[in-house]
């Protein structure tokens, strides 16, 4: 299993024989709802588009997991898979083959891989967005991810994964309202899922962000607290914190 992080919540992932452009954002600044008054995120360089892509899989139909501009930039003939929000961001686009994913639903791809949905992020009283688990039904090999922090407790049953993606830090706003939850769930996930290996996501990369909403934005915990903690917890999960843009290779026994 190889991946490659593109900054922000975007990554690249080898796996199954597949490769996955998992919630791209790769070009021009990503800006939600047409406010950059508000919040605006602007690369130091745009991320290249890798140049085979067999999959592409989206959690959220928000602009920093379905982002317009790159999705416009992309073949609409490379097959998407994602959550119902998502699969409407893409049908709008023109993209040809669609497969919105429920929760609970998975889907083959080919022989040898597996893209199970299981509840993700919440985005109002009636949405519950997407996280995945993807499987490797050859190698005996699994990743999870999820890009807020908010994991359900039906993951239990799919224990063990090999990966987890998943931010370990807390964004938070003031009067209490999270963005992310990764420092106070991180650590009940690792119980959970027993994951050989947990990736931090969610973090800025080579990005600058502006606007009104990122200057009130609070930041709580860190990698080496989140160390600190799986060290306490006597979990043995390694945690690895990633260079933008550099492949590597995932160390699984």
């Amino acid at each position: 299993m190889y991946l490659t992080w593109l900054d922000s919540n975007s990554w690249f992932i080898e796996i199954g024989d597949a490769n996955i452009l998992l919630d791209p954002w790769l070009i021009d600044s990503l800006v939600f709802g047409n406010l950059p008054w508000l919040f605006k995120g602007t690369r130091s360089r745009e991320r290249p588009i890798p140049e085979k892509i067999d999959l592409i899989l989206l959690s959220q139909g928000l602009e920093d997991h379905a982002h317009p501009a790159t999705l416009k930039h992309l073949d609409r003939d490379i097959p998407v898979f994602g959550s119902p929000s998502a699969a409407k961001v893409v049908q709008e686009l023109g993209y040809k083959n669609i497969t919105a994913l429920k929760h609970h639903q998975s889907h083959r791809w080919g022989d040898r891989l597996e893209i199970q949905a299981v509840p993700g992020s919440p985005l109002g009283p009636f949405t519950t967005e997407n996280g995945y688990i993807v499987r490797d039904l050859q190698q005996q090999k699994s990743l999870y991810y999820e890009p807020h922090g908010h994991h359900s407790e039906t993951l239990k049953t799919h224990a063990p994964i090999d990966v987890a993606i998943s931010p370990v830090v807390d964004l938070s706003l003031p009067l209490g309202a999270t963005i992310i939850q990764g420092f106070r769930s991180a650590l009940q996930l690792c119980e959970w899922l027993q994951p050989q290996v947990l990736i931090p996501t969610a973090a800025g990369g080579d990005i600058e962000f502006t606007g009104v909403l990122n200057t009130v934005i609070q930041a709580r915990g860190s990698t080496d607290a989140m160390r600190a903690k799986l060290a306490k917890a006597n979990l043995e999960t390694q945690l690895l914190e990633p260079t933008p843009g550099e492949r590597f290779a995932v160390p699984l026994s």
